[in-house]
């Protein structure tokens, strides 16, 4: 993301959108945690796609509507949320914040929207659904399988609402740029920790309490004393099952009593299978541009998606969303709802708990503000009539 003129303080209250936040976060944290929170897969013309794609979508304002009053809450799997905005899944934050993700449940529960949590984020799902945060729990599709049904029965005891399975990742997307801060895996070049020794709130607020993030939904995947987030990257590529195919849907769906998502979903045909294997909802994702380069967009596929599955399967897209206005696009181009990634961690990475809640009020400020400038009251009423892509005539 470009920008002529970079935001050079630290008060993240004060920043204005989400580009004066990432500004903020690559001061605030060492290059290889920047680097793997924004990094993309090979030549990152898919990252960039992400985000051109929302640019390429024109909103089609009406004029002379009253809104004087705008609603952004919306229903989402018959319960209502306060905009139509997740907190995606996201692993290793806590090399941003300490207790990144219980920041970013707790940034997310007071604005009154849902977080799925990563499984291999750094707190335990435990204490993330004690924060009372509408809580979702992904999973990856480990080799494993008696000890992942114990974290889908974990997530069911303490009371998380839906399993997300992400499909997109048994093979791990080449990022280059992320490699390059390393000398062997996991262990920095001498450039990087130089680079980090000349960050002491980072230090501070990461290290010196507890030391090097641990990970805390995946113990007995590792072996002891691999829980290390330095330790275990190369340990936990390896467990990915390469054999996943839509039959371990049943397995997953027999296991699993509440809502199940699948998430990595791109093609319609792959929508319909979800559909017609059990599955409440999916998630259209290309893995925010980190896993399979020059694929398409979600959100350029997200209008056939829609079609494929009718009206009634929850549909939610990710990757590229860095405005307001992307979320009132998705929901006019056929998603429930959107969930943010990087968005919401730069702000995190600028400021902890709260950098993340700014975050989160830009978007909710942004989404306001163009209903009101595309004449519609009300989010739910948004429809495909608000927008066309920039190519159409």
């Amino acid at each position: 993301m470009l920008r002529r003129r970079l935001y050079r303080g630290r008060d993240a209250v004060r920043a204005q959108d989400i580009a004066d936040l990432r500004a903020m976060a690559a001061r605030r944290v060492p290059n290889f945690c920047f680097e793997y929170l924004e990094g993309g897969a090979d030549d990152e013309l898919g990252l960039a796609r992400n985000r051109a794609a929302f640019d390429g979508i024109d909103l089609l304002p009406r004029t002379l509507v009253d809104v004087s009053a705008r609603e952004l809450g919306c229903t989402l799997f018959g319960e209502r949320i306060a905009m139509p905005a997740l907190i995606a899944p996201t692993g290793f934050n806590g090399l941003l914040a300490r207790e990144g993700d219980r920041l970013l449940a707790e940034a997310a529960r007071d604005a009154g929207i849902p977080m799925c949590q990563s499984m291999v984020s750094t707190v335990a799902l435990e204490e993330i659904v004690a924060t009372g945060v509408r809580h979702w729990m992904q999973i990856y599709p480990f080799k494993d399988r008696a000890n992942l049904a114990g974290v889908v029965r974990r997530a069911e005891r303490a009371g998380s609402e839906a399993i997300v399975l992400t499909t997109d990742a048994t093979v791990f997307g080449n990022r280059a740029w992320d490699r390059r801060n390393y000398r062997a895996p996991m262990k920095l070049d001498a450039r990087n920790l130089l680079d980090a020794a000349l960050h002491p709130r980072w230090i501070a607020d990461v290290l010196v309490p507890h030391g090097m993030p641990r990970f805390s939904n995946l113990g007995d995947f590792l072996p002891p004393g691999m829980d290390s987030a330095r330790n275990a990257a190369a340990f936990l590529s390896a467990q990915m099952d390469l054999t996943l195919s839509w039959r371990d849907i049943g397995w997953l769906r027999d296991l699993w009593p509440r809502k199940l998502l699948i998430k990595g979903i791109l093609l319609p045909e792959d929508a319909l299978r979800a559909k017609e294997a059990g599955a409440d909802g999916i998630v259209v994702s290309n893995h925010g541009g980190r896993q399979l380069d020059t694929c398409p967009a979600p959100v350029e596929m997200l209008p056939a998606i829609r079609a494929a599955v009718g009206p009634d399967m929850t549909v939610i897209v990710d990757s590229g969303l860095r405005r307001g206005s992307d979320f009132v696009k998705a929901r006019a181009l056929g998603a429930d709802a959107a969930m943010s990634g990087r968005a919401t961690l730069y702000g995190l990475a600028a400021a902890g708990k709260a950098g993340a809640a700014r975050a989160i009020g830009i978007l909710r400020s942004e989404m306001e503000r163009t209903l009101g400038l595309i004449g519609c009251p009300a989010m739910a009423d948004v429809t495909a009539e608000w927008v066309r892509r920039r190519s159409a005539p």
